[in-house]
């Protein structure tokens, strides 16, 4: 018979745990290490830590618009299946995710682009004061930067982490390097749908630990 853990917060709480050694080195304060701790336990990789980054006021700034009941915009239904979508209802929030819109999908046809990309073109306006959520297609992140310094878009926060060797590195220096809102990102080919779902998950639980 196997002895294990079978609680879901006494797993979770196990994990923090093990994860915490390795960001010792990072000197973060308490908000920052649960972000951080999230991706890390997200991911089931500690080679994480030193690829996380964390714009100045990306917490505060993100906490401040999800308590305030903002709505969150994701590029791929993965992203948004992932958030605590009960949490955000709490506050007000909704997730929305238009990858799979008939129209969307005409639209990126015709013009020769990605669902994603047109997704984030159609959101359009509606992103300012959001929080967008990016895990999968760089080619969203390209266009919500492109929003925001040609159509003057202004997120509350852009968790912009897509995965993969093509693009996703550079989409995400770009978004370090550009953005002018905050953001959190994590550098080079990692990332994914559940990592930027954590992320925003730790906003979440941020503001409101409860899980009942």
């Amino acid at each position: 018979m196997h002895t294990f853990i079978q609680k879901p917060m006494a797993i979770e709480n196990r994990s923090m745990e093990l994860i915490a050694p390795a960001l010792a080195p990072f000197h973060l304060d308490e908000p920052q290490q649960k972000v951080y701790s999230r991706l890390i336990h997200a991911s089931g990789d500690t080679g994480y830590a030193p690829l996380i980054r964390l714009h100045p006021d990306a917490i505060a700034a993100g906490m401040t618009a999800l308590r305030g009941g903002c709505d969150i915009y994701t590029d791929v239904e993965m992203v948004r299946t992932g958030i605590n979508k009960r949490k955000l209802a709490s506050f007000g929030g909704q997730v929305h995710c238009l990858i799979a819109d008939e129209a969307v999908a005409r639209r990126a046809k015709e013009e020769g682009t990605t669902r994603s990309l047109m997704a984030m073109r159609t959101f359009g306006q509606k992103l300012n004061g959001s929080v967008v959520a990016i895990g999968n297609a760089p080619t969203a992140l390209y266009e919500v930067l492109r929003l925001m310094q040609e159509e003057a878009v202004r997120p509350a926060l852009v968790v912009g982490i897509p995965v993969g060797f093509v693009g996703a590195a550079d989409a995400k220096a770009a978004l370090a390097k550009e953005s002018q809102v905050p953001y959190i990102t994590v550098e080079g080919t990692k990332g994914g749908s559940p990592i930027a779902a954590a992320a925003v998950n730790a906003l979440l639980y941020l503001i409101d630990n409860d899980r009942g």
